[in-house]
């Protein structure tokens, strides 16, 4: 905790109050990354929040733009935030507590919730992951792969490759959607590599000047594929075998998606705020709001919630968003993240072998 200021202390600036953007400030955390989580969580439960909307053009445009950029943003601060990462006992041990313990908790959460809301014969498969939840066996996988990507050259040319050849791989659309780990991967790979003066350049003028431009030609280009092309290549988890396409597409979206992702995601990233704000805490509680937040969305749709002919309108698409975006507020708030611990971020000591040194002493 830094000292409290006394008379002798000479007061803080305001440009000194604020770090530089992907420099740690004397609190130890980098309030960017919690902001642009927040602000990427909540495109996530607004894409989710649209998925079930009665289709429509304009929305189908601004869905397909979002979901071009706002997994690879969370994914690359995921990979970032990984570069450090040691395969030490003490490592895996909170991987395995922190993304696979809770996998299978939801899991069984939400096979429950499917059978008593929908469909009472719901299987539990958790070699097939239930909707939203595939990213926790992603993300454990990829930081168990980070020593690979440390040492291996032209790692994020190496995992572009991999993932354009998953494409036309109709294997990899099996269990645990291994074509959606390997086709995200490069942006895991790509946030290792990264390093703070990447963001720093980020919040350059020229190009937040430039974003603005490049964002609505983004949305101009999503309005004009909605009628020409396939929503699920942007889910990223289905070969061209499956998506009945020829091979030499697979490859190419691959690479095209990957660098719209890139350009589309810098342009948000630009526009994230640096500085400690009301947003910061909630970016610290992502997790929460993630997993929580399907219960809400499928649980509307079970309930007849959509079938209101309010929301084929632009009223009731901006009721739903702005819906979504309080719902993801609240469950990433620290009183839920505080009520929910003990099921989110179990320590497990009883269950954690100790060290051989410590059983022999």
């Amino acid at each position: 905790m830094p000292a409290p200021l006394t008379s002798e202390q000479p007061r803080p600036t305001a440009a000194a109050a604020v770090p530089e953007t992907g420099k740690p400030p004397s609190d130890g955390r980098d309030h960017f990354f919690d902001n642009a989580k927040y602000l990427a969580i909540v495109l996530v439960a607004i894409g989710h929040a649209w998925e079930p909307l009665p289709s429509g053009r304009l929305v189908e445009a601004a869905y397909t733009f979002v979901y071009t950029f706002h997994m690879p943003v969370f994914i690359l601060i995921a990979g970032y935030f990984s570069r450090n990462f040691e395969l030490r006992p003490d490592r895996v041990w909170k991987l395995v507590t922190s993304l696979l313990v809770p996998y299978v908790l939801f899991e069984v959460l939400y096979t429950l919730f499917e059978r008593v809301a929908d469909k009472p014969d719901f299987p539990l498969s958790p070699l097939s992951p239930y909707w939203l939840l595939w990213f926790l066996p992603a993300l454990f996988l990829w930081r168990l792969s980070t020593p690979l990507w440390q040492a291996v050259r032209f790692p994020v040319l190496v995992s572009l490759a991999i993932a354009a050849l998953a494409t036309v791989s109709p294997a990899a659309d099996g269990s645990l959607q291994v074509q959606r780990i390997l086709q995200f991967l490069p942006f895991y790979v790509l946030g290792l590599r990264l390093r703070p003066e990447h963001f720093q350049l980020l919040r350059s003028t020229w190009v937040r000047i430039v974003s603005v431009p490049v964002f609505a030609l983004g949305l101009l280009v999503a309005y004009w594929l909605v009628p020409r092309t396939s929503t699920s290549w942007f889910y990223r988890k289905s070969s061209t075998d499956r998506l009945d396409m020829a091979e030499w597409t697979g490859p190419t979206v691959t690479v095209l998606l990957f660098l719209a992702a890139i350009v589309l995601g810098a342009c948000f990233l630009a526009w994230v705020p640096k500085g400690r704000s009301w947003m910061t805490a909630l970016g610290t509680c992502t997790l929460y709001g993630y997993l929580l937040h399907g219960f809400v969305v499928r649980g509307l749709k079970y309930g007849g919630f959509y079938e209101d002919p309010f929301f084929d309108t632009t009223l009731g698409t901006v009721a739903v968003t702005l819906g979504a975006i309080a719902v993801i507020t609240l469950l990433c708030t620290p009183p839920v993240r505080r009520l929910l611990r003990p099921l989110l971020e179990p320590r497990m000591a009883w269950a954690r072998q100790k060290p051989p040194a410590a059983r022999a002493s």
